[in-house]
């Protein structure tokens, strides 16, 4: 019999402890009725539940699950692990949190997909987000592995409170930045989101609920961190918190000079000034963007056009309305030290609020226009800071400028690696330097554009940091061998598959990944 064969009668013997009275033939499914699943932890094996589990925000890859488990509260997700664990066969199980993945990894293939938004749904048992703390001690917010970051920005703010590092997209789950590092531009003043973690609830993949921090069941909390979901479902997080300001100065950059660029970006995140640094591509097919107005944009479109390529690079002042008059000395003090021209400098200034929600305004944009759920095939890495000169000629300005495949957008900036843990699971690029590059190729492929061509571009630059000797390192990675994985991870591999043999022996969690679960 099948490995994954049981699944519909471990299901209905462990989960719903419903009695079967004859043993289903091999490949065969016991379909639950539409009153087991309504009244039995809601699994769902209807079409519109199986679509749902089995496509991403990548639309590249699709996996069928048995079904979709929605559940109302902790102890559904543990019975759920616990029947594959206890069970000679066990079935895979994947948590999928706002589905905002692009390659699979929130999917079970013959499993079961746990819809951790439903979570939501219970206003009884549901986790809420419950900010505590003092000055003394220091604030966090305990927020349940299914929330939202734009819910924590909403229920942090009228105690004048926020989380300090982020990613540029707000509507992610906790528990789904978690399980990968949670980076934008403040990660270089606070560290990704993985570092301001203070504890966490953690379902590991033997069903056991386990609190964990760094001084309790250290090493589940260090692996779960950037884990990729391999050890444990996120059910609780205690996150950091500290006094919000009110507005930001917001401003972009532009240079024809990516020394200039570059030299710029690494004085800003090792000096103290601004809260946020992070930079992009404006290429012909990439062009200056709505925050610039329109005059301006014709300037910098017509640059790009002369010179083919130009860099921006994106940095934020936070304020308080009480220092509104000193704000603009010291941010003009900051300038002085640059290597920018003064007339390619454009700003704004929005509220703390309206600057973390940037994206979401160009999201219902795409969606009105039909162009948010296109394939995205992305290509997310990270670069060593010694090298970031021969990448930019090499993949920025010989492959992705001159092929002009796609729009992007294209992220181009530098983190300081003091404010990571090498303890996390997370993998950035083995070197002794103290700070790396990030480079985000946000790809979308529109009406008119096959993503294979994408693909076939993203393997290209692959291969060329391959002979080029450019040991880079994927962010949100995808691999499709064991030796791709044993690679990525380098020399955290003995202790990555250590913790899987402990919190997920027979590899249960996160087949999507496809690190354990190669196919």
């Amino acid at each position: 019999m099948g490995y994954y064969s049981l699944i519909p009668l471990i299901i209905n013997i462990m989960v719903f402890m419903t009695l079967v009275s004859s043993r289903p033939l091999p490949n065969t499914r016991v379909l639950l009725s539409s009153n087991e699943i309504t009244n039995n932890n809601n699994i769902c094996t209807s079409t519109s539940c199986i679509k749902t589990a089995s496509s991403d925000y990548g639309s590249l890859i699709q996996e069928l699950p048995y079904g979709l488990l929605q559940p109302s509260s902790i102890s559904d997700i543990i019975h759920l692990v616990q029947s594959s664990y206890n069970s000679s066969s066990p079935f895979p199980i994947a948590a999928r949190g706002n589905g905002h993945s692009v390659r699979g990894q929130a999917m079970a293939k013959d499993g079961v997909v746990m819809d951790m938004s439903s979570l939501n749904n219970n206003n009884v048992t549901g986790t809420v987000i419950r900010v505590s703390g003092n000055s003394s001690l220091g604030f966090y917010a305990d927020v349940g592995g299914e929330q939202l970051w734009i819910d924590v920005l909403r229920a942090t703010l009228p105690h004048g409170l926020a989380p300090v590092s982020w990613t540029d997209y707000l509507y992610l789950t906790v528990g789904g930045t978690l399980s990968n590092a949670g980076i934008s531009g403040q990660a270089s003043f606070h560290g990704p989101q993985v570092s301001n973690v203070l504890e966490m609830d953690v379902v590991t993949g033997k069903g056991d609920l386990i609190t964990c921090s760094k001084s309790m069941n250290s090493d589940l909390f260090y692996a779960v961190l950037g884990g990729l979901g391999q050890f444990g479902i996120i059910t609780r997080a205690r996150i950091v918190l500290d006094h919000a300001p009110t507005r930001v100065k917001w401003f972009k950059m532009v240079y024809d000079d990516f020394t200039k660029f570059t030299k710029d970006q690494e004085h800003l995140i090792t000096n103290e000034g601004f809260d946020y640094v992070e930079g992009s591509l404006i290429l012909k097919n990439s062009p200056a963007n709505s925050f610039f107005s329109s005059s301006d944009q014709y300037l910098i479109n017509s640059l790009a056009s002369e010179n083919g390529i130009l860099y921006c690079l994106e940095a934020v002042k936070y304020y308080h309305d009480e220092i509104i008059y000193t704000i603009e000395e010291e941010i003009q003090m900051i300038f002085n030290t640059l290597n920018v021209n003064l007339g390619l400098i454009f700003n704004k200034d929005v509220t703390f609020f309206d600057f973390l929600n940037r994206v979401r305004s160009e999201e219902l944009v795409l969606q009105s226009l039909g162009l948010w759920e296109v394939p995205h095939p992305w290509l997310n890495l990270f670069v060593p800071r010694s090298r970031i000169a021969d990448f930019n000629q090499g993949v920025l300005v010989d492959i992705v400028q001159k092929q002009s495949l796609c729009s992007g957008p294209f992220l181009i900036y530098p983190i300081n690696r003091k404010k990571w843990d090498d303890r996390m699971s997370v993998v950035t690029p083995e070197d002794d330097d103290n700070m790396f590059y990030t480079v985000g190729l946000l790809n979308a492929a529109g009406p008119t554009t096959d993503p294979t061509v994408i693909e076939k571009q993203n393997k290209k630059i692959l291969d060329y940091c391959e002979k080029a000797g450019i040991k880079i390192k994927q962010y949100l990675p995808h691999y499709t061998n064991k030796a791709g994985w044993m690679n990525h991870f380098g020399n955290k591999w003995s202790v990555f598959k250590a913790m899987k043999e402990q919190f997920d022996p027979k590899m249960i969690l996160s087949p999507g990944q496809k690190i354990f679960n190669l196919d």
